[in-house]
Parts: structure tokens; C-alpha cells; sequence
């Protein structure tokens, strides 16, 4: 794609869209004119960005594999790395399935609980309509339902599937701003849909139920957890046993599909910014033969080998109630960038503000980023889960030095 090309940012307003059987009512006319602007620049095969409630996607005709092309050189992402179709609607979602195909009552109870929403499914693919493009030639397809309205009302106002990763470069943080993207892709995409910052701030939660056990395997956690999932499940109508949710890396290890992945975000490398991402482990134990550190040994380290002029500039992400944090800060010399996450009571304020944490810190020229880990359990497995990919080195602290 040019590099010349230039690249128009339009506002939407969310709160000018609703929805009445699956269509949109859009009571702005300067949000209805954009999201036609980008139907417009859909059709003609030109990849737009927008805003999910996950984060921001570059989307294209998920049926078109021209247009599918185009978001993988625009990101410059691999070819073996699948991508997750969008859809406004149930009926959209049987258009795609092959016809002998029946949902199981698993996955209608998990649509039924959460879509619109951040949760992705697999289901099988129906190769007369999906392109092998779109599946890296796997023989299951990812399909969600976004719920921000903007995302939503595009789907339909375009009356296509969309095939939307995040708007980002390949391997970078994901963008949950519409300045994120525009920072990154200005020149290589036409065109920007603003509709705020997104509200969840980690991709969608992907789960497959196909397997010939019944249960419930996630690929990778995401904006819905673990925790809702088997609540849902368990309070489905009786008649059929509950199934077990099981976890990748946690419950069960699938080498296969980490070498040929079925789905996003789980064989490279992801969501890492320009300078290195060190995590600092404080809570959580050691594994055997790795010696903790003292924060003050971390201190020096930080001092002796940050390879800029002194003083180091070093960000930091916490959560507010950090006491690492304050231990740290309080070391004159270096110049210190914190990025406050929020508090540990509110795992969902911090897994918003994780990307930007890390955008912005970036944006600000440090040398390094240091992020502190939060317990994984309910949203902090998928924040732990973007946090591990994002980072190049692993630091464990000693507790009682705290």
C-alpha cells in the first residue's frame, strides 16, 4: 500500500446508534455519513480501522481475499496467523456455517450469555464461503459478535462478515485509542473511525467447544472470564451435563496448535512497544533453580545497564496500591514514568488501561518498561496473558524485602 497514502480520521458517536432486530438506528448524521464513508471504503477492498469494545480492528470483507490481503500486509502479519470474522447479527453468523452444522447447546448458551460482546467462538468452517485466507487453511473459522455500536453498526450498514485483527502493526501493543492507530498506521491506511476509547482494552476471549468431550477450551483469555463462563454454563437449562472450561497452559497444553494456531495470539510474539518490557513478579513463586532479587539489586541493575546517557528514564506500570512501586520511586536518580493501572479491587480498570499504559510510556521515550503482575484470576488472567507475551525478561523480586 502507498505510503503517501492519507489518512482521514472520522468521529462516531456510540451513543447515537441502537439496535431493533439486528439493525441499526443511528440518530446522528454526522455518524451515519462516516460509517457510510467506510462501508463506501470497504467495498472498494480498502481496509478501515474502528472501534470494537475490545480494542480498536483494522477490518476488511471477510468474504473477499483481496480484501483480507490487504489487512495482512498493512499489519505485516504472518500468514499462518489466523483471523477472528465479526458479525452483527445470529443470522449472519448461519450464513457462514456449513449447512449440516448444528450449534451445540454449550455454544448457544455462551452466545446467548454474552454476545454482543467480547467472546469468540470456533466453529467449523465452511470452505465454499470462508476463505482458506481468513483460517490459515485450518479446518475451523473464529466468529464473534462485537457489542460496540459502531463495530456493530458497520457489520450491517456494509451487510458483510469483517475480518478485523488490531489495528496495529504486527507484534505491537494493541491500540484502544483512535490516536494509537493513527500514530502507528497514519499513511498506510485511509481511513479511521473515532469512537472513543475502547471500554474492555484486552481482544476477546477465544474458546473451542468442539472437541468430541464436550468441554470448553480457551485458546485465549480475553475481555469475558473464566469465572462468567463457567457461571453461565452451570445456569444453563438442565438436560445436558455442564461441561468443564479448561484453560490453555493452565489445564491442558495442545503443542499442535501452538506450532499451526487456530486462532490469534497464541504462536508469535505480540502486543510488545519499541523499548524492552521487563515483568517484575513480587507475589507470585519462583520456579525451581531462580533466585529472587532485592528491589535495591534491581535498582543498581537498572542504573549499570540502561545504555543511554544517565540518568536511565524507566516507566513503570502498577497498580495503585503498589507497594514495589513505592519502593522503587524512591530512588533519586532515575527518572521515573508511572503509569498508575489502578487499583488490584478493579482487575477491569486496569486490563483497560494496560495497552495505553504501555502506548503511552512509549510515547514518552523511556529506556525501559518495568510492569508489575496482578494474581490470575478473573480479568488478571487475561491481563497476565498480554503481559508475559509483551515482555522479553522476567524479574522476580524477593516479598519480604517489601
Amino acid at each position: 500500500m502507498s505510503s503517501s497514502l492519507s489518512t482521514q480520521v472520522l468521529k462516531c458517536d456510540p451513543t447515537a446508534i441502537s439496535f431493533d432486530d439486528d439493525r441499526p438506528r443511528i440518530t446522528s448524521k454526522h455518524t451515519l455519513a462516516s460509517l457510510r464513508v467506510a462501508s463506501r471504503h470497504l467495498h472498494d477492498l480498502h481496509p478501515v480501522a474502528f472501534p470494537t469494545e475490545t480494542v480498536y480492528g483494522l477490518a476488511g470483507l471477510a468474504l473477499n481475499p483481496d480484501a483480507v490481503a490487504r489487512i495482512f500486509s498493512t499489519k505485516g502479519r504472518p500468514a499462518d496467523n489466523p483471523l477472528i470474522v465479526h458479525v452483527s447479527s445470529q443470522s449472519m453468523l448461519h450464513s457462514l456455517l456449513p449447512p449440516d452444522f448444528t450449534i451445540p447447546p454449550s455454544y448457544q448458551t455462551l452466545i446467548n450469555a454474552f454476545w454482543p460482546g467480547p467472546l469468540t467462538l470456533l466453529f467449523p468452517t465452511n470452505p465454499s464461503i470462508i476463505p482458506s485466507i481468513i483460517t490459515a487453511n485450518h479446518p475451523t473459522v473464529a466468529v464473534r459478535m462485537p457489542s460496540h455500536p459502531v463495530a456493530r453498526a458497520l457489520i450491517a450498514l456494509a451487510e458483510a462478515p469483517l475480518a478485523a485483527p488490531s489495528a496495529n502493526s504486527s507484534g505491537k501493543p494493541s491500540p484502544t485509542r483512535a490516536e494509537h492507530v493513527f500514530r502507528d498506521l497514519n499513511a498506510k491506511i485511509g481511513l479511521i473511525l473515532d469512537g472513543g476509547p475502547c471500554d474492555v482494552g484486552l481482544e476477546s476471549t477465544v474458546l473451542d467447544g468442539l472437541h468430541p468431550d464436550g468441554n470448553i477450551r480457551i485458546l485465549r483469555p480475553g475481555g469475558i472470564t473464566v469465572e462468567q463462563i463457567e457461571v453461565a454454563l452451570k445456569l444453563a437449562p438442565s438436560g445436558h451435563s455442564t461441561p468443564r472450561v479448561l484453560v490453555h497452559h493452565r489445564d491442558f497444553v495442545d503443542d499442535t496448535i501452538e506450532q499451526a494456531p487456530t486462532t490469534p495470539g497464541m504462536k508469535y510474539r505480540h502486543y510488545s512497544p519499541a523499548v524492552p518490557v521487563t515483568l517484575l513478579r513480587a507475589t507470585s513463586h519462583p520456579p525451581t533453580g531462580v533466585n529472587p532479587i532485592s528491589p535495591s539489586t534491581l535498582l543498581a541493575s537498572l542504573k549499570s545497564s540502561t545504555v543511554t546517557n544517565p540518568p536511565p528514564k524507566v516507566g513503570l506500570l502498577a497498580p495503585s496500591e503498589s507497594v514495589l512501586a513505592k519502593t522503587l520511586l524512591e530512588d533519586p536518580v532515575i527518572q521515573w514514568h508511572r503509569y498508575t493501572l489502578g487499583s488490584l479491587s478493579e482487575l477491569t480498570v486496569i486490563a483497560q488501561r494496560l495497552f495505553d499504559g504501555l502506548l503511552t510510556l512509549e510515547q514518552e521515550g523511556v529506556d525501559l518498561i518495568l510492569i508489575e503482575e496482578v494474581p490470575e484470576e478473573n480479568e488478571g488472567l487475561a491481563i497476565m496473558n498480554r503481559v508475559k507475551k509483551a515482555a522479553s525478561e522476567t524479574c522476580w523480586i524477593v516479598p519480604s524485602s517489601l
